[in-house]
């Protein structure tokens, strides 16, 4: 009997967008074939984002645009998780500072919330997500509004934001505006984060699947789920080899792809000083902790040879070092 696929495994899959899903307007190679493999095996699909800016009916309809359908039901973003987390707080119809795009407001209305614009309006509570015309007039409302004791909850911390042009100004850039004029830290709904992942898997057996290891991988860690990272994305493939512990993923794929496929195994093997990791055709030694490579393999098996000799290596105390021609034969990975 054939081994179950990685979505298999699984009641339902929850998927990151921008470097996994989609590129900006671009879809990923090999999406969406993989999503729509995935239900018809019966096996759920959510679309988790920590961009809070859009409500869910508009990232349905971005991934109806790059060949991907999805009702708005399918779509779980930071802004929900946010307000989710100031309900249990406070309770419904709590006023609620709403900074951030129509996706913040519309995801406290759904909850049962009342949104406001100024701290002015006495809000309970804090929502900051990001938003493209969000400026100085708003994040003071939210400065004055965390000094006077409202929640402050952030939907996500993300830096940056990946667009065509290059990393752009994300909402923990803006956070940190907050934070630095009041001194106060907030709660963070989004990934790394466990909420938002906890709210999409709603207690079932999950996969989280993303292309960057300090959201999705991290975020997979803190709920206790397994993690597929894919390469099509923002980290490259030396950057997983040099992973600490909780950016480490469960799996290894090149692109949504690897859902449809087992679990790949790594041998480990020893011989005197010597030990071997292998993955299909790639082969990685360490003795007298120096590392070695074989010629043979795809740069997906050495990748994942060289994580599980790196990983178990870093672990036990002595580290070692990957030659850069070694690492440099994952290339093919980072050009997707």
């Amino acid at each position: 009997m054939p081994e179950p696929t990685l979505a298999a495994a699984v009641e339902v899959v929850l998927l990151d967008l921008d470097g996994t899903v989609y590129a900006g307007g671009r879809p990923v190679p090999g999406a969406a074939p993989a999503v729509a493999a995935c239900r018809e095996a019966g096996v759920d699909v959510r679309f988790v984002t920590n961009n809070a800016s859009l409500p869910p009916e508009d990232v349905a309809e971005h991934l109806g645009r790059v060949d991907v359908p999805a009702r708005p039901d399918e779509v779980r973003t930071s802004s929900q998780a946010g307000a989710l987390l100031v309900r249990e707080a406070c309770g419904e119809g709590a006023r609620v500072l709403a900074v951030g795009g129509p996706g913040v407001a519309g995801a406290l209305t759904d909850a049962g919330l009342v949104p406001v614009t100024s701290a002015d309006d006495a809000p309970v509570a804090v929502l900051q997500g990001f938003g493209p015309r969000v400026g100085w007039a708003e994040l003071t409302e939210a400065a004055y509004a965390v000094r006077a004791g409202a929640l402050w909850v952030a939907t996500n911390t993300d830096a940056t934001l990946p667009r065509e042009r290059g990393p752009a100004i994300g909402n923990g850039s803006l956070v940190a505006a907050v934070r630095n004029a009041t001194g106060a830290v907030p709660r963070v709904a989004g990934k790394p984060e466990a909420p938002l992942l906890l709210a999409a898997a709603e207690g079932r057996p999950a996969l989280v699947v993303g292309d960057r290891l300090d959201t999705d991988v991290a975020g997979g860690h803190a709920a206790g789920l397994p993690t597929l990272w894919v390469s099509t994305g923002v980290d490259v493939a030396a950057t997983v080899v040099a992973a600490p512990p909780e950016h480490r993923p469960t799996h290894l794929g090149a692109d949504l792809g690897a859902l449809l496929e087992p679990p790949a195994a790594v041998d480990r093997d020893e011989d005197g000083p010597a030990v071997t990791w292998a993955s299909g055709g790639a082969r990685v030694r360490v003795e007298d902790d120096v590392l070695t490579a074989g010629d043979g393999g795809t740069p997906l098996e050495l990748l994942r040879a060289l994580c599980a000799a790196a990983w178990e290596r870093a672990d036990a105390g002595r580290p070692v070092d990957v030659p850069a021609e070694v690492l440099g034969r994952l290339a093919p990975l980072d050009a997707r």
